[in-house]
């Protein structure tokens, strides 16, 4: 049987076959009698609950809060918040646990469920895999006063508010940003923030429709993004995802800065500053080869993991690395965060602005990305560790030599291998790929 949770929780269709109601009491249910029975400390056990614009949130943040309030466990719902704010709530208030309601970027029908633990962590594999193992379980139900209560919280968004403005070494006046907040989580709390911290604001997909959450808007659609920086003449724009834990930039002519880009100048100010203690970034395997060839420029050393932004924070913090992050526009900074923050990294980006003087494009010019070509091929997962396959792979890296390279990664969701290819050039990217594509997708035949 496959797994339920994810490298993000558990995603799909809210009211389909998998993510029901039902299945949101039992997980909060399970997860509270999972993390409780490890629990040590006096009063009451807490949750919170966030969760984003989708019209099935309400219906499974109640559920929810019912499986939680069963277990014995007081919840307190912040309502529509960001991601992020859930883990500082978690942190802030000393909750036992922390569970947003959303699918991130996914579109409108979908929703998910994401848990954290004491101190606002994303749970190990381990943990979720004990709680899947539960659900299936009757635990004895408290009754009477032995009750969960459930209340809300919507204060806890200004103490993250707050929290995210103290990381700023000053304000980021003068500074004009468009801010696309997916019709999602971020429409209330992005642009406050950043009018708070200074800048000049024009809001864009901000009315907090769930109906059209990440419609063509977002982190990932930033065509009207591109389009509103240059109209209104601002010096950068910002976009999140659904839940806000992403951010992607676009500089004042309107081209993209992508999560590599991002964190490349971030760690180049952080070094500068001396506050890089280990003088790494963690990133994924997924990174531009640009990134890691422009952090070796600057000393600065790269370990690289797998895909997802919890294999990110495991190496930071195994390390004791402050900065990591992927391409698609999760970026933590440990030091502020305990997860991926896109508010936090959008204020950290206009910080550094505001502090050099220097535009977006300038700063993100500290790498020079090379072309990549990505490529989804239908085979089975087995292919890519295939001789033929491995062997075509050597073949291609040895031409490329230091100049490219490629990586093969099955996809951990659909029957596909996916093919990157960064070469020079992107026609010598796209050959390549097209090549390597044409091996993993001829099935040899495996009868004996």
């Amino acid at each position: 049987m496959a797994r339920l949770f994810g490298t993000d929780g558990v995603r799909g269709l809210a009211n389909g076959p998998v993510l029901t109601p039902e299945l949101a009491l039992a997980v909060a249910r399970s997860a509270a009698h999972e993390l409780l029975a490890l629990r040590r400390g006096p009063g009451r056990p807490l949750a919170v609950i966030g969760r984003d614009t989708r019209p099935s949130g309400p219906m499974l943040e109640a559920a929810a809060a019912a499986g939680f309030a069963s277990a014995g466990v007081d919840v307190r719902l912040l309502g529509v918040v960001p991601t992020p704010v859930v883990a500082h709530a978690c942190a802030r208030e000393g909750a036992d646990l922390g569970l947003v309601v959303s699918a991130s970027h996914n579109p409108m029908p979908d929703n998910g469920l994401k848990l954290f633990g004491p101190g606002g962590w994303k749970l190990p594999d381990d943990v979720e895999v004990a709680l899947e193992k539960r659900l299936g379980e009757t635990p004895e139900r408290p009754s009477g006063l032995e009750l969960g209560r459930i209340s809300a919280a919507p204060e806890l968004l200004e103490h993250y508010l707050d929290a995210l403005l103290a990381t700023a070494p000053g304000p980021v006046a003068g500074v004009k940003v468009v801010v696309d907040c997916a019709q999602g989580a971020a429409s209330q709390a992005a642009p406050e923030l950043y009018r708070r911290a200074g800048a000049e604001v024009v809001a864009l997909s901000a009315d907090g429709d769930g109906e059209r959450i990440n419609d063509g808007c977002g982190a990932t659609h930033l065509e009207q993004l591109q389009a509103a920086v240059v109209e209104h003449g601002a010096d950068l724009g910002l976009a999140h995802d659904g839940d806000a834990d992403r951010c992607l930039a676009v500089d004042a002519t309107g081209a993209v800065v992508d999560g590599d880009q991002l964190l490349a100048l971030l760690a180049v100010g952080l070094s500068e500053r001396g506050a890089l203690p280990t003088g790494t970034v963690v990133a994924t395997v997924m990174s531009n080869l640009g990134f890691v060839r422009a952090m070796q420029e600057h000393g600065i050393d790269v370990v690289q993991t797998a895909v997802g932004d919890r294999y990110v924070l495991e190496a930071m913090r195994a390390g004791g690395h402050v900065l990591g992050g992927e391409q698609s526009g999760h970026t933590v900074l440990l030091e502020h965060a305990t997860t991926g923050d896109g508010l936090l990294t959008g204020l950290t980006v206009l910080s550094r602005m505001a502090q050099t003087g220097l535009p977006l494009a300038e700063l993100a010019a500290v790498m020079t990305r090379l072309p990549q070509v990505l490529v989804n091929v239908p085979a089975e997962r087995s292919r890519a560790t295939d001789a033929d396959v491995l062997d075509a792979v050597g073949g291609e890296e040895e031409q490329l030599g230091s100049s490219g390279r490629v990586l093969l990664r099955p996809s951990g969701t659909e029957p596909l291998v996916r093919v990157m290819v960064e070469a020079e050039t992107a026609e010598r990217a796209a050959e390549v790929a097209a090549r390597l594509a044409a091996v993993v997708g001829h099935q040899p035949d495996r009868r004996p």
